[in-house]
C-alpha cells in the first residue's frame, strides 16, 4: 500500500487534464494496482504503491531501498500511463501544464497561460499549486500542495 511506503520512496506524479468519472477511476485503480503487482526490475519484484488524489492525479511510489527502478521498469511504467491516456482520451504525460486549486475547484491549464495570468495578477501568488516535481514521498506529503510563492511557480509572479 502507498501509505506503508517509506518517506524516501521515489514518486512519479501524473496529472490528468480532466477529472475521471467514478467508473473510470474505479477501473483505473484496479488496472494500476494490477500493473504494480507485475512491475519488476531485472526480474525482481518492485515494492510499489499508488495514490489517487482529487479524481485526477495518479501518484506512483516506489521503495527503492529494496529494489531500484531500472530503465526498463521506468519504460514499462511510462507505457502503462500512456495506455491509460489512450484508453480514456486524457493527458497525463504532458509536464508543460499547471494544475492549481481555486478554492475547491481544480484548474488545469497550459503553463504559458498560467504564466500570463500570474504576470497580469489574475491569480495571486498564494494560490495553491500542485508541485508535480516532488521527488519522494516525504516531499509529496509536505511540498506537493503549496502556495505558488513557495514552489517553482513563484518565478512567474
Amino acid at each position: 500500500e502507498f501509505n506503508n511506503l517509506p518517506d524516501t520512496s521515489r514518486i512519479w506524479v501524473y496529472q490528468s487534464n480532466r477529472k475521471f468519472t467514478p467508473e473510470e477511476l474505479e477501473y483505473i485503480q484496479a488496472k494500476t494496482r494490477y500493473f504494480l503487482t507485475q512491475w519488476t526490475a531485472h526480474g525482481s519484484e518492485l515494492k510499489a504503491g499508488v495514490d489517487f488524489r482529487y479524481d485526477r492525479f495518479i501518484i506512483l511510489g516506489l521503495n527503492e531501498s529494496i529494489q531500484s527502478a531500472s530503465g526498463c521498469s521506468i519504460d514499462a511504467s511510462v507505457r502503462f500511463i500512456q495506455s491509460i491516456e489512450e484508453e480514456f482520451s486524457v493527458i497525463l504525460m504532458d509536464k508543460m501544464n499547471v494544475t492549481y486549486r481555486n478554492k475547491e475547484h481544480i484548474q488545469y491549464i497550459p503553463l504559458k497561460d498560467f504564466r500570463k495570468m500570474a504576470k497580469k495578477k489574475q491569480i495571486p501568488s498564494s494560490i495553491i499549486v500542485f508541485n508535480n516535481l516532488v521527488l519522494d514521498k516525504g516531499e509529496y506529503e509536505t511540498q506537493w500542495e503549496v502556495p505558488a510563492s513557495s514552489s517553482w511557480h513563484s518565478r512567474y509572479f
